[in-house]
């Protein structure tokens, strides 16, 4: 037993000498363990709340901007698909425009040459009738002139002056004559 007494009573030594050999103070530990659970008191009801919150709300900001982005992307996917059809529909409304100012214009081009073909042929009508206007007013003009010549030669040669209704009468039996 004396062996335990001894080891006993050198454990109660080497624990007060242990700190003593470390070159710890008891009392100076155990003040800065009672400082140091007071800095945490007072982080976690002081410091820590506001960290935290503010951790929280830059996570919600950063949720909310992850879901905008999304949104945006949807968004413009949707828009992208909108201005393709919507392309799609200005070329059909192109093509159609285009087609039906080609039919217009071939319309268009179609009643004016019958226009200017009905001018045309109006306009060789009258140019006839012109014509044969004058064709007659040109026989007139021969027919009178070759009466009176026919006068003035009959006059030389019968000598003898002769009214007009007598010329005209010797003047028409002389072509019916000659006819």
């Amino acid at each position: 037993m004396t062996f335990l007494s001894q080891f006993a009573s050198e454990t109660t030594t080497v624990d007060k000498d242990l700190f003593a050999a470390l070159g710890i103070d008891w009392r100076l530990l155990i003040l800065q363990i009672i400082a140091f659970l007071i800095l945490v008191v007072l982080l976690g009801k002081f410091v820590y709340p506001w960290l935290m919150k503010s951790v929280d709300e830059r996570q919600a900001g950063i949720e909310e901007a992850a879901k905008a982005t999304a949104a945006a992307q949807k968004a413009a996917e949707d828009n992208k698909a909108a201005v393709a059809e919507l392309l799609t529909e200005a070329r059909k409304q192109a093509a159609e425009i285009i087609s039906t100012a080609r039919l217009e214009s071939a319309e268009t081009l179609s009643a004016s040459e019958k226009k200017a073909q009905k001018i045309s042929e109006q306009i060789v009508a009258n140019a006839h009738d012109q014509l044969d206007k004058d064709v007659a007013n040109a026989r007139k003009v021969l027919y009178n002139d070759t009466l009176e010549l026919v006068g003035l030669a009959t006059e030389k040669v019968i000598a003898k002056k002769l009214d007009k209704k007598a010329d005209s009468e010797l003047i028409a039996e002389a072509i019916k004559a000659s006819s």
